[in-house]
């Protein structure tokens, strides 16, 4: 085990893509669609995610190499000010029971130094048991599915696009959310995203949205009221199937509106949290969280 280097890259998304494929296939529930492997357009994406993560803050992350090289295992985290997260984390299955998902977790905690953290985690039984051994509270995750109902999409009003000098009471919000703002984040997701945001300043709000994908993939808000206007702004962007995940509990707002939709309610993993209250009004996103 040792840091990541820019040229681990390439190894760690085929280590990455593996695994997550086999992950999403063995949690797959029979009436879904087959899981398809990463797309060539993802891998690419995701490499381009990691080269970041090693610019802005390359003590979190971590690789586990084996005899030939190849990355085995790996822990993405970043620390953003008084905040940790774990952007992916994993060990190919044939290499798993052999200690390195431990060392890898064990050196990605070592690193959030005692700030409060959060992440995305699957259901793999192994992996859970891990993290509330690390001292996380497990909180269990929605998912809305489906295609809108665009009959159903009301007029939304007091929006307007975002901008880069949004980031600094974004970053306010979130720290009021969160514990911390995305800093840096928030420049890497607008050149890669939409974001949208609240035009009262008595209401501030923002949400990220993929155009390419449909869907809303971070959303912040001071209240509930203007997250749902956010949320319905995101899938008025959806064209087909379309995704809302990361429900928690304290987030039931967001159920409301995909019931509204016509989208379906379903189950998907958990957030961990340690030394954090759930964040609510949110809509965590999986790789900036």
């Amino acid at each position: 085990m040792r840091p990541a280097r820019e040229e681990d890259l390439p190894s760690a998304e085929r280590a990455s893509a593996a695994l997550f494929l086999e992950a999403d296939r063995r949690s797959r529930r029979v009436c879904e669609p087959e899981i398809e492997p990463r797309s060539e357009a993802a891998s690419k994406q995701w490499i381009e995610r990691m080269r970041y993560y090693l610019q802005i803050d390359p003590a979190g992350c971590r690789v586990a190499v084996g005899e030939d090289g190849d990355v085995v295992g790996l822990a993405m985290s970043q620390n953003r000010g008084d905040v940790w997260y774990l952007a992916t984390y994993g060990v190919l299955t044939r290499y798993q029971g052999q200690g390195i998902g431990r060392r890898l977790m064990d050196a990605a905690l070592a690193h959030a130094d005692g700030r409060p953290g959060l992440f995305s985690s699957t259901v793999h039984p192994a992996a859970t048991r891990r993290y509330r051994l690390a001292g996380f509270t497990l909180h269990p995750q929605l998912r809305m599915v489906g295609t809108v109902d665009r009959s159903t999409l009301p007029a939304v009003s007091g929006l307007r696009e975002g901008r880069a000098d949004d980031f600094e009471w974004m970053d306010r919000l979130d720290e009021r959310l969160r514990g911390a703002g995305h800093g840096p984040d928030h420049a890497y997701m607008l050149d890669r995203l939409r974001l949208v945001v609240s035009d009262d300043p008595g209401r501030p709000g923002y949400v990220y949205i993929d155009e390419e994908q449909g869907r809303g993939v971070l959303l912040a808000a001071a209240e509930p009221r203007t997250a749902q206007d956010l949320l319905w702004e995101a899938l008025a962007a959806s064209r087909g199937d379309t995704l809302v995940n990361c429900i928690t509990t304290a987030n039931h707002w967001a159920v409301d509106v995909g019931l509204a939709a016509r989208l379906d309610i379903g189950q998907e993993g958990y957030l961990a949290l340690r030394g954090m209250a759930e964040p609510a009004p949110y809509l965590a996103s999986g790789h900036f969280l």
